[in-house]
């Protein structure tokens, strides 16, 4: 992507989002593009629109006005699992993360404001950008095929939102003006989880019918099968199996995915949009070199601490727990290749990182662990930017090895298929030996091994009915069952609707 390019598409997104729907006083939600210039009179103007839609998954302004996949959505999917633990030190940002990890959030928590107003402005974006892809002057296999891209994001976000919140408002249109936004009971009331999970399904089928594959797309862009696996994970979320399992064997049959052979390449910019990525939010090199995810790589870095004296990483947040380290078995590969462990020997040996980068003993390390799976060469990549902390990195959101063990587990659901080939493929990879007699409880085993410090850890165990047995057992003893497995609707959400926005049991 050009810097042109980035720049035209970051003024349609700043003039197209809805940045609070409840609650808002100005005509601002429907505003033209300036200079007279719309997608009826310029084609290329739809591209930038969509372009615009995926630059909003980049937000990661955790303290400001909007997280999609900063610090806020490490702290809500990791921090807050059984997989990690805050990080740095215990009153360093004890409120908002802190809070978080400990289960003692209240619906004040400014982490979880700023996820509520990021994911709002992506589907405000998404909107603005449907609105104007429908009159667009271009070829109608073109446009739906970019309305397939943004209904896929669309959906996406939405995913994300049920999962945190559970109900929340369904905003599918642009209002036409702010007595619309502020008086259309849509907008500021809750819909059921059930009704929310509905418009995903169709959002993200209609990217189903109107996408190619990936060998027929742009690199990075979402297409076919980016959209069959995000609707079977939909569906494995609302106990669909039967779908699960027809979907996941269409992306298994088309041919276009496999499992890279070293797992540990998966998270080096090398192995960006390699042939086990299904979908990424893509920055540096296959977006723009100077866009990344504000605070994303920089606040997990290994940080300074005791005798110091070296040029540290980051921040020391969301570090790896005693319980992640235990669930591993002996010479699993994937354990070196997620866990930064800091020498702790008394040797003085050091940690030496894949790229060369040396990190001194723990008498000059804040904490024992890190996720290396953050980690961003600071020597030898494209962009790897040795002057700054806050470095490119494509989040890895869903990959093949995802639709393998969905599959299993749909298999085992609805007494189809072999899981024991799905599992034991992920199980090679690893250096372990294959199991036989595979059930749910090793499928599950392997999705924790093998996503560990990739965001799902806790909305998995939420979906799987066991949240508080395994934050309980890990530790996370303030963690209450029928509460903490959604978080608080915002309080400044709740005031600005007049309560018609509800709260959840907090």
């Amino acid at each position: 992507m050009t810097n042109q390019k980035r720049f035209n598409s970051k003024k349609v997104l700043a003039i197209g989002l809805i940045f609070v729907l409840i609650g808002c006083s100005e005509n601002f939600l429907d505003i033209k593009v300036q200079g007279g210039v719309t997608t009826e009179t310029d084609p290329k103007l739809a591209e930038k629109l969509v372009t615009g839609v995926y630059n909003s998954l980049l937000q990661g302004d955790a303290f400001g006005n909007g997280d999609v996949h900063g610090w806020g959505f490490i702290s809500v999917t990791n921090i807050i699992s059984d997989d990690a633990e805050k990080g740095s030190t215990p009153s360093d940002q004890a409120v908002p993360i802190g809070d978080i990890d400990n289960f003692t959030l209240t619906p004040t928590n400014r982490f979880v404001e700023t996820l509520w107003s990021g994911h709002y402005n992506s589907i405000g974006a998404a909107n603005q950008a449907l609105k104007a892809l429908k009159v667009a002057a271009i070829d109608e296999t073109e446009r739906k095929k970019l309305m397939g891209e943004v209904r896929f994001i669309r959906g996406y976000v939405y995913f994300n939102l049920v999962r945190m919140f559970g109900g929340v408002p369904l905003v599918l249109r642009v209002p036409v003006d702010a007595n619309d936004a502020n008086n259309d009971v849509t907008f500021q009331s809750r819909a059921p989880i059930a009704v929310v999970y509905d418009s995903i399904k169709r959002d993200l089928q209609y990217a189903v019918n109107n996408l190619q594959l990936k060998s027929q797309s742009k690199l990075g862009h979402i297409n076919k099968g980016t959209a069959q696996a995000m609707l079977a994970k939909v569906h494995m979320y609302r106990g669909e199996w039967q779908k699960v399992y027809e979907l996941t064997n269409e992306v298994i049959q088309s041919g276009q995915y496999r499992l890279v052979d070293d797992y540990a390449t998966i998270w080096r910019q090398v192995g960006d949009n390699n042939e086990e990525s299904i979908f990424e939010i893509q920055t540096g090199e296959f977006n723009n070199e100077n866009l990344d995810i504000d605070n994303y790589i920089v606040s997990q870095g290994p940080r300074v601490g005791g005798m110091g004296g070296w040029d540290d990483l980051g921040y020391g947040f969301n570090n790896p727990s005693a319980s992640l380290l235990s669930a591993y078995e002996p010479n699993d590969l994937r354990k070196g290749a997620t866990i930064i462990a800091i020498d702790n020997s008394g040797t003085h040996v050091g940690t030496v990182l894949w790229d060369g980068f040396r990190i001194p003993s723990s008498d000059s390390v804040q904490n024992l662990f890190y996720n290396y799976k953050a980690y961003t060469s600071r020597t030898q990549e494209k962009f790897a930017r040795p002057e700054s902390k806050n470095r490119p990195k494509n989040i890895r959101i869903l990959r093949y090895a995802d639709v393998l063990l969905m599959n299993a587990e749909a298999a085992l659901n609805t007494g189809q298929g072999d899981p024991g080939a799905r599992v034991n493929a992920i199980r090679s990879r690893a250096g372990l030996s294959p199991k036989s007699g595979v059930t749910i409880a090793d499928v599950w085993q392997e999705r924790h091994i093998e996503f560990a410090m990739e965001h799902d850890r806790f909305w998995d165990i939420v979906r799987q009915g066991r949240a508080a047995q395994v934050m309980i057992a890990a530790g996370k003893t303030n963690f209450v069952a029928g509460k903490h497995e959604l978080l608080p609707i915002p309080n400044s959400q709740i005031v600005l609707s007049g309560g018609l926005l509800t709260q959840n049991n907090y």
